[in-house]
């Protein structure tokens, strides 16, 4: 894998994938078009959508367990701390040969740098939040939820897609 040119997609994902304003409404809105993505695709994920530590979304469909919503939340901590995508820290650690536990003493159990958690940013505020989705292999997860965001915001999603 072409770790740095991985890396400046997601800059550039991280980078366009803004909001002007975002509320409980555009979350709904977000939440449902990821469950109608996974769902069309025949796939079982539980989508979490916060807004700091707050939980505005959240859905956990047939064929995910509770892990699924563990793997979220450990996701959000990496994102939270971080402030990229967990995907962009994920492969910074592969590159790197370290993970988030070796670099920085971080716990496995609340920090997980496995893509699906892409930060929530609103222009002029920076980034208020998380969006994530578990339940697929990593780089799956962090494309749903980057369809997702661009078909929100009007994007052109096959701009921003990874190779």
């Amino acid at each position: 894998m072409d770790f740095e040119h991985e890396l400046e997609k997601l800059a550039r994902q991280e980078e366009t994938l803004i909001f002007p304003a975002f509320d409980e409404d555009l979350a709904w809105q977000l939440g449902e078009a990821l469950r109608v993505r996974a769902r069309a695709a025949g796939q079982a994920v539980t989508i979490v959508i916060r807004r700091g530590e707050d939980i505005v979304f959240l859905h956990a469909m047939p064929g995910t367990t509770p892990a699924n919503a563990d793997w979220a939340r450990r996701k959000h901590n990496v994102v939270t701390l971080m402030q990229r995508s967990s995907y962009a820290v994920s492969l910074e650690c592969r590159r790197d040969g370290k993970g988030l536990d070796e670099k920085m003493g971080l716990p496995l159990r609340d920090y997980a740098w496995h893509g699906g958690c892409f930060p929530i940013r609103v222009a002029a505020a920076g980034m208020i939040g998380t969006v994530t989705v578990s339940g697929l292999p990593q780089r799956a997860d962090h494309e749903l939820v980057v369809a997702g965001l661009a078909q929100l915001l009007g994007h052109d999603e096959a701009a921003l897609a990874l190779d």
